[in-house]
């Protein structure tokens, strides 16, 4: 079953509030979902993951921490579960470089900010790496943390930047700055179980497209 890596070369992009929703709308489609929560210095996905074991009335999701070389402990959980969902540390790691050998779609969150994008080089010459090793790797990228005012042109200029990159398409989903995605935290939910239509159909079409790239 499909492997998805949410990975990235630098902290606060958006890396574990991507994960924990893409999780929650699988479940709520009905998948076996399981999030390997490969950052040990935070485990913020292991720990949303408890508080939403606590709430019968939501689909499970369930979650284990692994770390290090984690390339055969995620072949090994491919074939017990519909779906697995891993949040790599937040850093160029040997958990992100193992799990890209075995993963099917790595997903990339980039914030529209020049510190973000300039990551992405560096990214290209590892994903290369990593398609050698592992061909069926398909790569793309996600805007998040966008701002939702009419004025903004960040969005714009991080999409005319990302032209450069072809292999790391843009997906058309972005996840944008709202307060849901913190509010929805503490009770183990995704905003797909918040009362906010904007952020739900935000992560809607994103797993979407997740869903169109397996």
């Amino acid at each position: 079953m499909p492997i998805i890596l949410i990975a990235s070369q630098k902290g606060g992009t958006g890396k574990t509030t991507t994960t924990i929703n893409v999780a929650a709308e699988l479940a709520r489609l009905g998948g076996d979902v399981l999030i390997v929560d490969c950052d040990k210095s935070v485990e913020s996905a292991s720990l949303w993951a408890a508080d939403r074991a606590q709430d019968d009335s939501l689909p499970r999701v369930h979650a284990i921490q692994k770390t290090g070389n984690v390339r055969e402990a995620l072949k090994d959980l491919a074939t017990r579960y519909n779906q697995v969902v891993v949040d790599a540390p937040g850093h160029d790691s040997q958990e992100m470089r193992t799990a890209m050998t075995v993963a099917d779609l790595m997903i990339i969150p980039v914030r529209p900010s020049q510190f973000d994008l300039d990551t992405i080089p560096g990214m290209v010459e590892l994903i290369e790496t990593a398609q050698d090793l592992n061909p069926k790797l398909k790569v793309v990228a996600l805007l998040t943390q966008v701002p939702t005012y009419a004025s903004a042109t960040e969005e714009d200029e991080a999409k005319e930047f990302l032209r450069d990159y072809p292999q790391v398409p843009l997906i058309d989903a972005a996840l944008k700055i709202r307060k849901v995605y913190r509010d929805s935290i503490p009770a183990g939910k995704g905003v797909i179980e918040m009362a906010n239509s904007s952020a739900k159909a935000e992560v809607q079409v994103l797993v979407k497209e997740i869903q169109s790239w397996l």
